[in-house]
């Protein structure tokens, strides 16, 4: 009697599709599991609110507040999730020894000693940002594209120590280290002068790659935002600067979040027409509801048309860095942390059992009845079936019953904070 898997297997390979050649690759396709959904943003380089044009809301307990908690949290998620995980650290994550502290324009990379050892005792590796808010040189809701000076230099000196500490990630790691570029400058009302921010912005990130770094260890990144809260009116980073940027520096990826461009917009239709450019591309994964409110990812339209066209693009996934980025306060941190990354690998392994060739050669010859009857015929195949196996081969539950482990680590832990 054939299993639910062999029987599956069967209905993939009538439409040339070889799911144990899809599991396999899976198994070695990075996606970095952000750090800041366990304490919700707050970092350990500060004590007050989160601030700079992004917002947490909800209360649910058991945040972590410590170094020691927040990994300990992340050990719990590897535990729960299939695939192959790096881990996504931002800059205010810096750990110091008692009596030890530097402010950002001084991080050093013993400052992220403890989180190199966590990832080369687990075998995975480190992606990096600095972190351009929640500080006092934050002036007026600006950063790098700031018209003083000394706020300037301050937040490029952060940039270059954050190369050096990318540097050292993948140098310890053996793994490559994106750095992806972020700030929420903008303005709240009507500007009188958009063009000065953005040359000023250009030429700080400019400062910053300036600091010397291997092109093989360090891809540095540059993010996209629409608006953030309290600078709705303008921001200086647009998708426009951002991309633009990227295409004039060489060795600059940009990165593109889709919670960070207007409501109507489809990052999925972005994909292919930035990957005719650019060697690289590197995605945060997220879901915004109405704006960019960084909801848990699921396993929705929108994420599985993302996953299909970065498989469309490139087959081998090589040329894309993807990274989780949300944060919800108001549900069980490790469950949110959990869902949104099996989310994203299920969508990533239903488009890789996509027959893509068949498809195109349905869509280059013209006969889109075809396709689009085809198409609909692949929504119905038993795609659970192959997600079950790719879990077994993982070593973690194909079915909700990870949930349990998650509702014990509450009681266990979680309520004892």
């Amino acid at each position: 009697m054939s299993t639910r898997y062999e029987s599956a297997k069967e209905l993939y390979a009538k439409w040339g599709v070889d799911t144990d050649a899809v599991i396999k690759k899976l198994k070695d396709v990075p996606v970095s599991l952000h750090c800041w959904q366990g304490d919700d943003v707050i970092g350990f380089d500060h004590d007050g609110p989160l601030t700079g044009g992004i917002q947490t809301t909800g209360d649910y307990p058991g945040k972590a507040t410590t170094p020691e908690q927040l990994m300990a949290d992340i050990d719990k998620v590897i535990s729960l999730v299939p695939g192959k995980v790096k881990l996504n650290l931002h800059a205010s994550y810096a750990i110091f020894d008692d009596g030890q502290f530097a402010d950002r324009d001084k991080l050093e990379p013993k400052h992220f000693k403890k989180w190199v050892d966590f990832a080369k005792e687990r075998n995975i590796g480190i992606d990096f940002n600095p972190t351009f808010f929640s500080h006092p040189n934050m002036k007026d809701g600006l950063t790098l594209s700031s018209p003083d000076p000394e706020i300037r230099k301050f937040w490029i000196e952060h940039g270059k120590a954050c190369i050096r500490i990318s540097q050292y990630f993948a140098e310890e790691t053996g793994v490559p280290c994106v750095m992806n570029i972020w700030t929420g400058d903008g303005l709240k009302d009507v500007p009188a002068d958009r063009m000065g921010p953005r040359l000023r912005y250009k030429e700080s990130i400019e400062a910053i790659l300036a600091e010397p770094f291997d092109k093989s260890k360090v891809k540095p990144c540059i993010e996209s935002k629409v608006f953030g809260i309290g600078v709705e009116a303008y921001t200086v980073g647009s998708a426009e600067f951002t991309l633009s940027f990227a295409a004039m520096h060489d060795g600059c990826i940009p990165l593109m979040d889709n919670g960070h461009y207007h409501p109507t917009e489809l990052v999925s239709d972005k994909i292919p027409a930035v990957l005719t450019f650019f060697p690289e591309c590197a995605f945060h994964i997220t879901r915004g509801v109405r704006w960019d409110s960084d909801h848990v990812v699921l396993y929705d339209d929108e994420t599985l048309e993302m996953a299909k066209e970065m498989v469309r693009c490139n087959k081998e996934l090589d040329r894309v860095f993807m990274a989780l980025d949300y944060f919800d306060a108001s549900i069980n941190r490790i469950s949110a942390w959990t869902v949104g990354f099996r989310s994203w690998q299920k969508a990533l392994l239903t488009a890789l059992c996509m027959p893509n060739d068949k498809l195109k050669e349905l869509q280059d010859s013209g006969n889109y009845t075809k396709l689009m009857v085809v198409q609909e015929e692949m929504k119905m195949l038993p795609i659970g079936d192959i997600w079950d196996e790719y879990c077994k081969e993982c070593g973690v539950a194909g079915d909700m019953s990870w949930f349990d482990d998650v509702m014990k680590y509450e009681a266990d832990v979680l309520s004892k904070r």
